[in-house]
């Protein structure tokens, strides 16, 4: 009698991490546009002549676009910095000249 054995290739830990690193980029983004969105249509809905302006800019753009995009550029930076590793291209058992 033949004995199956079980022929699941192993996954490469690698993937397990770019998967998680994915997410976390997926989730900054629709971080971004809640946010962009929230500020540009929430504020920016009402009447022109109720806008109040920040800087020379009404402050629907001004959170929306300005602050957005200091808090996003905030943030990646964060995340760069501090969640995201340094993952090795090379397979394993190879070595680099």
């Amino acid at each position: 009698m033949e004995t199956k054995t079980n022929t699941q290739p192993t996954i490469d830990p690698r993937f397990k991490i770019a998967h998680r690193e994915a997410w976390i980029g997926v989730g900054l983004a629709i971080f971004n546009f809640i946010w962009w969105f929230g500020f540009a249509y929430g504020l920016g809905s009402r009447p022109v002549e109720e806008y109040t302006y920040i800087l020379g800019l009404p402050d629907w753009f001004f959170y929306s676009c300005v602050v957005g995009f200091v808090l996003i550029s905030a943030l990646v930076i964060f995340v760069v910095k501090f969640i995201l590793k340094e993952v090795s291209f090379e397979e394993e058992g190879e070595q680099a000249p």
